[in-house]
């Protein structure tokens, strides 16, 4: 048996404890004429995955839907027939109940949601291909107890600038809780509520944008399993928009997780996949990325001249990149992301010459702290594989105090790579930032 995330989200959304739950179920089957004697302990079965019988599942629909103000089916509750399809291509408000009760689990660490593995080939795939490939969502409007406005589109806006900037400085670890809680309490009343499809698609694409944010901030606490079922609602989010320049960059998420997660092969096909649907509602900026990840990936496959490619076809992206013509989500492109990508890309090639220009590059053009750390730790491991162990340390330096302060898994990981390089080395002029590291690591997160 699996947990019942769905049913647990919505007793913890109604307040209800498994005791007055019980109670009410027995009461509502009193008046139905049925005999029922059930406590607490058997809700705490339900939770597990136990399914109750006859009409149970039907009285416990009737009593949380009087608790919240809002009709509820089986389905999103967890009680629905066993096996019955739960993929995105079901109804939206499915979808949404599935959904929160994610956010709600996240939120209470539940170990099942918080520790699972991403899955890999078919399941990894499905949800691109279904975001790719018709139908499309003809109508998202919905009836419900709160009418929607532009004022509440534009506070999750807002609130998605404001998380991302929090990520950027703080890192996944400091920033999920918050994200996530504000999905909880803010955007899914928002989603149940009222609102025309015109305005239904503008308040998809606000919260996409805001669950992208969550999704990143759980890869970055190591999360993995959890960080792709964000991106997987988002890019559900983006095709309910009709916003194909979202999905888009949902995709390139993924593609940047698959990079991680070393398969390369997926994560070609990916951005493959999304350059592809997107086409001309493509921007320069996230041309640039998905190019330059490609070139990381066939540089990791052996294919050098797949690689040169991407990287031509990256910078090339990149030179037609304007400020101010960018969506919000596309800002993570700034001036020298691509010629860290393409220096990772040439370092993997072999070409160290061109990867140290890249990545000087790189570090020379400004960027937020948490960037630049990565930029700086790509041209410490590019200075020390060309022998050059002064420089390489006193770059690892500069990493180390700008990583302090952040708690961030990802950079934590990309510390110890370094500092393994230093030590390695064995080189005096590397120690003092190897110490540096030790001393930034030592901080828990």
């Amino acid at each position: 048996m699996e947990p019942n995330t769905l049913l647990d989200a919505v007793l913890d959304e109604a307040g209800i404890s498994h005791a007055a739950l019980a109670a009410h179920v027995n009461e509502a089957g009193r008046a139905r004429g049925m005999e029922l004697r059930y406590e607490h302990t058997a809700v705490a079965r339900w939770l597990k995955g136990q399914r109750p019988r006859g009409q149970v599942p039907d009285l416990i629909c009737e009593v949380l839907g009087e608790r919240l103000h809002r009709a509820l089916t089986l389905d999103a509750i967890g009680l629905g027939t066993p096996g019955s399809a739960r993929g995105a291509g079901t109804p939206l408000s499915g979808f949404v109940e599935r959904a929160t009760a994610l956010w709600r689990s996240d939120e209470q660490q539940r170990p099942h949601i918080v520790r699972a593995p991403a899955v890999t080939g078919t399941p990894a795939v499905i949800p691109v291909w279904e975001w790719e490939n018709p139908p499309e969502d003809a109508d998202v409007s919905r009836e419900g107890m709160t009418r929607v406005s532009m004022r509440d589109i534009t506070m999750l806006r807002s609130a998605r600038a404001h998380y991302e900037q929090m990520y950027r400085k703080a890192g996944g670890v400091a920033t999920r809780a918050r994200v996530v809680g504000f999905l909880i309490s803010e955007a899914a009343p928002l989603l149940r509520g009222s609102y025309p499809d015109a305005t239904g698609r503008q308040l998809h694409r606000a919260t996409g944008g805001l669950v992208a944010v969550a999704g990143i901030c759980a890869y970055d606490s190591d999360a993995h399993g959890l960080a792709q079922r964000y991106f997987h609602q988002a890019l559900r989010l983006a095709k309910a928009s009709g916003d194909r320049g979202l999905g888009a960059y949902v995709i390139a998420l993924l593609v940047n997780q698959s990079l991680h997660m070393r398969e390369h092969r997926q994560a070609v096909a990916f951005a493959e996949s999304a350059l592809r649907a997107a086409g001309p509602r493509i921007t320069p900026a996230l041309a640039a990325d998905l190019y330059a990840m490609q070139a990381k990936a066939y540089a990791r496959l052996g294919d050098g001249a797949g690689a040169l490619s991407c990287i031509r076809r990256a910078e090339n992206a990149a030179e037609r990149i304007r400020p101010g013509q960018e969506p919000d989500e596309t800002g993570y492109v700034q001036p020298g992301l691509v010629n860290v990508q393409v220096a990772e890309a040439l370092l993997n090639l072999g070409d160290l010459d061109a990867a140290r220009e890249h990545a000087t590059a790189a570090v020379d053009t400004p960027a937020h702290d948490r960037g630049r750390v990565h930029r700086l730790a790509m041209l410490t491991h590019i200075e020390l594989r060309q022998g050059d162990a002064d420089r390489a340390g006193a770059t690892a330096v500069e990493m180390a105090q700008r990583a302090r302060g952040m708690e961030s898994q990802r950079l934590r990981d990309r510390l110890r790579a370094v500092r393994e390089h230093l030590v390695e080395s064995g080189c005096a002029a590397t120690s003092e930032a190897a110490e540096l590291i030790d001393g930034a690591l030592r901080v828990p997160l």
